[in-house]
């Protein structure tokens, strides 16, 4: 997994950069990542009801946060292997 691609979809997301989201989605290698964001893009151009696109845009930027924990977990435990 590449922790970058979780820098580029919180920080896309946090300046509406849609197109750039999309792109993000089609090229990442994570699908989990792909999914929420596919989903939070379908509910920010179609839903009518704000609380549904409110529920994906926090599903988006909680498997953000819970990625990066891990891949920085990952990343420590890759460096203290190395030692």
């Amino acid at each position: 997994m590449n922790k970058l691609d979780y820098d580029r979809a919180l920080y896309y997301t946090h300046r509406s950069e849609w197109d750039n989201l999309l792109i993000l989605m089609v090229r990442t290698e994570d699908q989990f990542l792909s999914k929420k964001i596919e989903h939070f893009l379908h509910a920010y151009n179609f839903e009518k009801d704000y609380s549904v696109i409110e529920r994906h845009l926090y599903s988006l930027l909680r498997y953000i946060d819970h990625a990066n924990t891990n891949t920085a977990v990952d990343i420590q435990e890759e460096l203290f292997q190395l030692q």
